[in-house]
C-alpha cells in the first residue's frame, strides 16, 4: 500500500512539475514577444528622433534665420556710424 501511495505521489509531483515547466515556457515566450515589440517601437522612435534632429538643424541654419530676419521681419544690420561700443 505504501508503494502505491509513493507511486501516486511521484506521479502527482511529475505532473505538477510538467505543468510548471509549461507555464514558465509560456511566460518566457510572452515576455520575449513583448521584448520584440518594444525593440521595434524603440527603433521607430530612434528613426523619428533622427528625423527631428535633422529638421531642427535645418530650421536653425544661420542662412535661413538671416533670410527670415531680413525678408519677413525687415531687420537690417545697424549702421556703423550710429553704433556705440560700451566698455566697463
Amino acid at each position: 500500500m505504501t508503494r502505491a501511495l509513493a507511486l501516486v505521489a511521484l506521479v502527482a509531483i511529475a505532473v505538477l512539475s510538467a505543468i510548471a515547466v509549461v507555464r514558465a515556457r509560456h511566460e518566457a515566450r510572452t515576455a520575449f514577444n513583448e521584448l520584440v515589440g518594444l525593440e521595434a517601437e524603440r527603433d521607430e522612435l530612434n528613426i523619428d528622433f533622427g528625423r527631428l534632429q535633422l529638421e531642427q538643424a535645418t530650421w536653425a541654419e544661420t542662412n535661413r534665420i538671416e533670410q527670415i530676419a531680413t525678408g519677413e521681419l525687415l531687420m537690417t544690420y545697424p549702421d556703423p556710424a550710429t553704433t556705440q561700443i560700451v566698455r566697463r
